[in-house]
């Protein structure tokens, strides 16, 4: 049966890293939120307050991305979804909604020290390369890290929560 593995964490941890890696371990197909977000709404980002225009867009952009997941793991296919769900409430209610399709999410749960984390992101700002989907200005870094809540016991005990283990700050292997 296919699988669906959720990439969780705060920003810069190595979400997309790990992903890739992981999609191409498992022959899976990686779909990122910030990839799609930043193709599909960047050119209509407000000038002003943001944060209510983002969530809107990015609830929908959920619904979407998890319709395309259901074509890819009735065919055979693992999905591997980095959604951003860096709070309790919704990540909850998505992996609730997967178990009702009958599928038991796996959630690999990456971290790092907010230091590393903000220079990752700085360097990938300049770098533009792979991971990158749209710059991340300071400001936002320190907003989203502050709003991160890594999973608790109860996520732990109703679901399979994988805590991904760094070693001086690089993402493990996956072979």
């Amino acid at each position: 049966m296919p699988a669906v593995h959720l990439i969780e964490g705060p920003v810069g941890a190595g979400k997309s890293t790990f992903a890739i890696a992981l999609a191409s371990r498992t022959e899976g197909v990686h779909i990122a939120l910030d990839e799609w977000f930043a193709n599909l709404f960047r050119p209509d980002r407000p000038a002003g307050d943001f944060l209510p225009w983002y969530i809107e867009r990015k609830e929908r952009l959920i619904t979407l991305i998890w319709r395309h997941s259901q074509h890819l793991l009735l065919s055979g296919k693992d999905v591997i979804l980095e959604l951003g769900m860096i709070q309790h409430g919704p990540r909850v209610e998505f992996c609730r909604k997967i178990q009702g399709c009958g599928y038991a999410p796996v959630m690999h749960v990456l971290d790092a020290p907010i230091d590393v984390r903000r220079e990752r992101v700085r360097h990938r700002n300049a770098e533009k390369g792979a991971t990158f989907s749209m710059v991340v200005p300071d400001h936002i870094f320190d907003l989203a890290s502050s709003l991160w809540e890594a999973p608790d016991e109860i996520e732990c005990g109703e679901f399979e929560v994988n805590f991904v283990k760094y070693i001086h700050g690089i993402p493990p292997s996956l072979k």
